[in-house]
């Protein structure tokens, strides 16, 4: 996995489009912009505890997470049963969905191909952040 900073805001605003574009039937395309869009504003909340993580795999399919996307973690977020978070068990990451039920912790994949890791007394578990965004690319 790959780690990154957070982008510096002053260098993501991009031009934003009035209309929006249907995906069902073709409608006419408006020719003006209505201001600019600042990608930090959307996918980051705190910006000093959040990073890039490059996602490698096929575990988290189910939750539209591919192999190749980037993730949008942030660490300032307590995780929560449900939480799709980057963990460390034992010394290695993993991204998975948190499941936490009468004081048990499993970490569950959203693929039927992985099976759950079930964390076993003596395991030694790190959430290291929560992700809250996936960026992927429609053309490889």
């Amino acid at each position: 996995m790959i780690f990154a900073p957070a982008p510096d805001p002053l260098r993501t605003e991009r031009p934003l489009f009035l209309s929006r574009v249907p995906a069902g039937l073709p409608a006419a395309a408006e020719d003006h912009v209505d201001g600019s869009l600042d990608l930090n504003e959307h996918l980051i909340e705190h910006r000093e505890a959040t990073f890039f993580i490059r996602v490698q795999g096929q575990s988290m399919t189910g939750a539209g997470i591919q192999d190749g996307d980037l993730l949008v973690v942030d660490r300032a977020l307590e995780a929560a049963d449900g939480d799709i978070v980057v963990a460390m068990v034992d010394g290695e990451l993993t991204l998975k969905r948190l499941h936490k039920r009468n004081g048990h912790v499993r970490l569950l994949p959203e693929n039927p191909c992985f099976h759950p890791i079930e964390l076993a007394d003596g395991q030694e578990l790190s959430i290291w952040g929560v992700a809250t965004s996936v960026v992927h690319t429609l053309r490889r």
